[in-house]
C-alpha cells in the first residue's frame, strides 16, 4: 500500500534573536489543509525553524511521503547534507572543540525524520511564495502573543529562567 503524500511549509521567526520566537506550519494533504503555531518567550530563529519541522512531522499519524519546504538552510542543509546525523554520531559535537547547537531539538527530529519518507526542500523567504508567506505570518503571530511558553532547551542552557516544551502536538491526517 503506498504512502500518503503530504506536502509541508514550515518556518520560524524571532523578534530579536534571541527573544521571543514562533514557528508556522502549513500541511497539505489531497484538498486538506492545516495550520498550526505556537510561540516561547525566549528562543532563537534558528531554534523555531527546527521546532517548525518537528511540529510539523510529529503532526502526522502515519508513515507518510513528505515534501517539507522551509527558507531555512540551516535546517535544510543539516538534514540533507547530514550534519545532524553526524553530530548525534559525534555526541551532538560539531569537532572536537565545538558542541552542536540545538541538540535537544535535533535530537527529537531525527527520529521523527527517521519514521517517514521525507525530502527537505529549500525555498527562498520573502520572496511571495504563498505558503511561505503564511508561515511567516502565522510564526511571526506566534511571536507576538502573551503568555508565551518556555523554550526549556534554550532557556535552561543560557541561564535563563527554566521552563519547557509544550505537551505533544496536535495530530493531522488519515
Amino acid at each position: 500500500m503506498p504512502f500518503k503524500s503530504v506536502t509541508l511549509y514550515t518556518d520560524g521567526a524571532c523578534l530579536g534573536n534571541p527573544g521571543p520566537g514562533g514557528y508556522g506550519v502549513v500541511l497539505i494533504y489531497g484538498d486538506r489543509r492545516k495550520e498550526l503555531s505556537g510561540g516561547f518567550r525566549l528562543t532563537t530563529n534558528n531554534r523555531m525553524e527546527i521546532m517548525a519541522a518537528l511540529v510539523a512531522l510529529q503532526a502526522l499519524k502515519e508513515k507518510c511521503r513528505v515534501v517539507l519546504y522551509s527558507d531555512s538552510q540551516y535546517l535544510v542543509h543539516a538534514i540533507e547534507r547530514g550534519w545532524a546525523a553526524r553530530w548525534r554520531a559525534n555526541q551532538w559535537r560539531r569537532n572536537q572543540r565545538e558542541r552542536a547547537l540545538n541538540a535537544d531539538l535535533w535530537e527529537r527530529l531525527l527520529p521523527a525524520v527517521e519514521s517517514m519518507d521525507v525530502e527537505f526542500r529549500w525555498v527562498k523567504g520573502h520572496a511571495g511564495h504563498p505558503e511561505n508567506e503564511r508561515c511567516d505570518e502565522l510564526a511571526m503571530g506566534a511571536a507576538k502573543a502573551k503568555d508565551l511558553a518556555i523554550d526549556h532547551g534554550y532557556e535552561e542552557t543560557t541561564g535563563g529562567p527554566a521552563g519547557g516544551f509544550p505537551p505533544r502536538f496536535p495530530q493531522f491526517g488519515r
